[in-house]
């Protein structure tokens, strides 16, 4: 079985936070996410963030979205599994 998709997106942002010395409430007002959103997505209360929070997020880390999704956990990650669930 698969980890959800928000649980290897989590810890990539977490990681990114923690490399640039900003805290997730600093996340938010960078990226304009709602502080809410962005603690629905660390709590797991959110499993699917949507494609423009995450481009929000990635221009909040000076990244292109291509370049924020382009880790190996990611890119070892299978979604037809995680639908097939």
């Amino acid at each position: 079985m698969n980890a959800d998709y928000s649980n290897i997106i989590l810890p990539r942002i977490l990681f990114l936070c923690d490399k640039r010395g900003i805290t997730i409430n600093k996340l938010a007002e960078m990226s304009g996410v709602r502080q809410s959103t962005i603690h629905n997505l660390v709590c797991g209360a959110s499993k699917n963030p949507k494609i423009g929070t995450l481009h929000k997020i990635a221009t909040a880390f000076n990244m292109t979205l291509a370049e924020f999704l382009d880790f190996p956990e990611l890119n070892n990650f299978s979604l037809d599994d995680e639908l097939e669930e």
